[in-house]
């Protein structure tokens, strides 16, 4: 088959994906079309299908396996499908494993990393609470290491989670490194605990989709309840240690209007909001640049509030 990765404008798509998402939507001129998301394991494409009930478009679902047979086009900087046909597939004719974006990094090497960074921890409640989760809980290390870190924004893909704390993690060690007042061992904690409730606000691939506690509650809320519950099985935890790792976790968007139920607090929580927002943005800005055709402007960018472009070297 032929990846997503490799396509580029004028080419012509004749494979089976994975449809990752389907939404039918109106034209100015009031005719329907739809528009749907394909999917393996080396990105997304847009595509489009403009006349839905011709008789090449078969009947197919978001989550469904189909065959599809358009042509690749630029839309503002980026690929997209004009769909001529759609043949909806049979178990057999695919390989799941062919469609499931995944981490390039290696998950096990990044998970060694990780253990690395919790033997560093010197705080032996810290580094207890650290063991419990991502040594000795195999139900939970197994949905992290498989987890994304959002649904589209970043590091949506298998392995995503553990790339992005991961990174995080990292310029939270520079950070203790560099300014000592920071405490290394409750920053680093809380920035390898930051976003395990994603692991229960959306659901594995394929769906990677919102959880209903996922939408009622979020994953900051729900990453705080389960440090929480997790130091209840701990005996003599301190108190004082338990409400500031808990701040880090609930402080770590920054912002009200971005979500954080609290405004950092702590040195510690100022320092892993930064190292969020830094993994966060730059994921976001080089996963923009790796999926757009050309060396051109890619268009306006919402999350950056600016039109972007790739940097020239010449």
């Amino acid at each position: 088959m032929k990846y997503i990765k490799d396509y580029k404008e004028g080419d012509r798509i004749f494979d089976i994906y994975l449809c990752k998402h389907k939404q039918t939507a109106m034209t100015k001129n009031g005719k329907p079309y739809d528009n749907v998301i394909l999917q393996d394991k080396t990105g997304t494409l847009d595509a489009k299908v403009w006349d839905p009930n011709s008789a090449g478009i078969g009947e197919f679902d978001a989550l469904d396996y189909i065959e599809v047979y358009g042509d690749v086009t630029s839309f503002q900087g980026a690929l997209q499908v004009n769909v001529k046909r759609i043949r909806l597939c049979q178990e057999g004719e695919y390989d799941p494993a062919d469609y499931l974006p995944v981490s390039e990094k290696s998950v096990d090497g990044m998970y060694k990393e990780l253990l690395g960074m919790i033997g560093k921890t010197e705080n032996k409640w810290l580094k207890s609470l650290l063991e419990s989760f991502f040594v000795e809980d195999e139900a939970f290390m197994k949905a992290f290491r498989a987890s994304s870190a959002a649904k589209t924004v970043h590091h949506g893909f298998m392995g995503g989670l553990l790339e992005h704390t991961l990174s995080v993690a990292r310029m939270c060690e520079y950070f203790s490194q560099s300014y000592p007042m920071l405490n290394r061992d409750l920053l680093v904690t809380a920035a390898l605990f930051h976003d395990i409730g994603k692991t229960k606000e959306l659901s594995l691939f394929p769906e990677n989709d919102y959880t209903d506690n996922g939408q009622l509650l979020g994953h900051i809320v729900m990453g705080a309840e389960m440090v929480g519950e997790k130091i209840r099985t701990l005996p003599g935890f301190p108190p004082v240690l338990e409400a500031e790792l808990k701040h880090c976790i609930l402080a770590h968007h920054g912002e009200y209007e971005y979500g954080s139920p609290k405004k950092p607090a702590l040195i510690e929580a100022a320092a892993l909001n930064l190292a969020d927002n830094a993994d966060a943005k730059l994921e976001t800005f080089t996963e923009a640049l790796r999926g757009a055709s050309g060396k051109g402007w890619l268009g306006y960018n919402r999350l950056f509030e600016s039109n972007i472009r790739k940097t020239r070297m010449e």
